[in-house]
């Protein structure tokens, strides 16, 4: 087994990593920014090492700092978490180069999925369900006219390189084309320097249905059903839930030993998670993300399986702990994404926590990494906590969720707490009856949160 891990992130992620290494006997490495240097995860980690100034480009994005950071502390490995380099095929490249384990996916895999067209020709040939869409990238508007003119509107144009909700733009009609094709091209230019683009045919009433799947690199594979992310502001999850209210036990068998049998194919090792758009019973992938996911905690919590744990197992060669028949789901758990935002502009909020109290009691999972005195600094992602609760069902789990975000107090800087206040007093929320364009319509009749 690894005796030091370093962990290449920040924030609550950064703890999640430290306390699986802690339960495992595993030293960790803490790395910062001069703007973190009192931030949660470096206290808690056996070590830690200043990587460069506040600006991520300079610090948790830089590469020879990171290697050196491994090589002051004796670091076997990487741990990413997610976000920053978590994704970086040259990042992964130069960790082996020198030398050490990246606790995660291999460069090539990293770099098939980064590229969208590349992933969904990769996920077609493996049999895959796809959306609809171009062969490959559009290069001229004409090409874009003709190709949304042949699929019929509306249609949706995607920055090869994207993530994240951006460089993505929808054309309802022929009149939208002209404007989204170039906005497209221009954010992927300018956000992840690349401009190409595709196009897929855009579903209308859509819900957003992932898979959790874990391979041991050596043609083994499990998936541990699925996560529902519908609930959606700007192509940003707020609201995951696990197992989907829309589900059934036969179709995620059915999608679940589709995507398994994908990644085993390809030796996939580690983590992944396959997104699609689940319309009228039928799925269609739109990515794979290559990393543990933000939401992971939820299927943690209906399987009783520590991913993280898992990830670093599979990254040491040894063989995946448990099989897909004892996978078993028990209940039902939902988290929230909480944000430094204040609503319902939900215009970031940096500023210092006056007074920071976790909920408690049965089935509450509360992941953060600040607390009473905190300074949240202003150059990174405002997600600031993730509460978890998990129930023998989802009814129960919505009560255990009101009861939790009840007792949760953050003072001293605005939050999305009131957005959850208000959502779960919602029908379609109560009900499962949303799709991922109910969140951001509902905001736009409901302005004062």
């Amino acid at each position: 087994m690894f005796n030091k891990i370093l962990i290449a992130n920040r924030g609550e992620i950064a703890l999640r990593v430290i306390r699986a290494c802690r339960e495992m006997g595993i030293k960790s490495v803490a790395v910062h920014s001069t703007a973190d240097s009192d931030a949660m995860h470096v206290r808690m980690a056996d070590e830690s090492v200043c990587i460069g100034p506040p600006a991520g480009s300079e610090s948790y994005l830089s590469i020879p700092n990171l290697i050196s950071a491994c090589e002051i502390t004796g670091a076997e490995a990487i741990h990413p978490g997610y976000g920053f380099l978590s994704e970086n095929a040259n990042f992964v490249q130069v960790i082996e180069d020198h030398g050490l384990k990246f606790i995660g996916p291999t460069a090539e895999h990293i770099r098939i999925m980064g590229d969208k067209i590349t992933a969904k020709e990769t996920m077609r040939n493996l049999g895959v369900p796809c959306v609809p869409g171009s062969e490959g990238g559009v290069e001229t508007i004409e090409e874009a006219r003709q190709i949304a003119e042949d699929m019929g509107y509306p249609v949706i144009i995607k920055a090869t390189a994207g993530g994240g909700g951006r460089g993505m733009k929808v054309a309802t009609s022929e009149d939208d084309i002209d404007v989204a094709f170039s906005t497209a091209r221009s954010e992927g230019k300018s956000v992840f320097g690349n401009p190409e683009v595709y196009i897929e045919k855009y579903l209308t009433l859509p819900r957003h249905i992932e898979i959790q799947v874990f391979g041991d690199g050596k043609g083994k594979a499990v998936h541990l059903g699925e996560r529902d992310c519908s609930l959606q502001r700007r192509h940003q999850k707020v609201f995951e839930e696990a197992p989907s209210p829309v589900i059934d036990e036969a179709t995620r068998q059915r999608i679940g030993k589709t995507c398994a049998e994908a990644v085993a194919g390809i030796n996939y090792a580690g983590a992944g998670t396959i997104e699609f758009l689940f319309e009228n019973g039928e799925f269609y992938f739109i990515e794979m993300n290559t990393r543990l996911q933000v939401e992971h905690p939820v299927t943690e919590a209906i399987f009783g399986i520590d991913l993280v744990r898992e990830q670093i197992r599979v990254a040491e060669g040894l063989p995946l702990s448990f099989a897909q028949d004892d996978l078993v789901i028990n209940g039902h758990a939902i988290e929230c994404r909480i944000n430094a935002e204040k609503v319902p502009e939900f215009r970031p909020s940096p500023g210092t926590v006056l007074q920071y109290h976790a909920p408690g009691g049965l089935g509450v999972r509360m992941d953060s990494a600040i607390y009473d005195g905190y300074k949240i600094p202003p150059y990174y992602d405002s997600l600031i906590g993730k509460l978890i609760v998990h129930a023998a069902d989802r009814r129960t789990a919505l009560a255990r969720l009101e009861r939790a975000l009840s007792e949760l107090v953050i003072d001293g800087i605005d939050t999305t707490l009131p957005l959850f206040d208000a959502l779960l007093r919602q029908e379609e929320v109560i009900s499962g009856d949303y799709t991922i364009l109910w969140l951001e319509k509902w905001l736009e009749t409901n302005p004062e949160i």
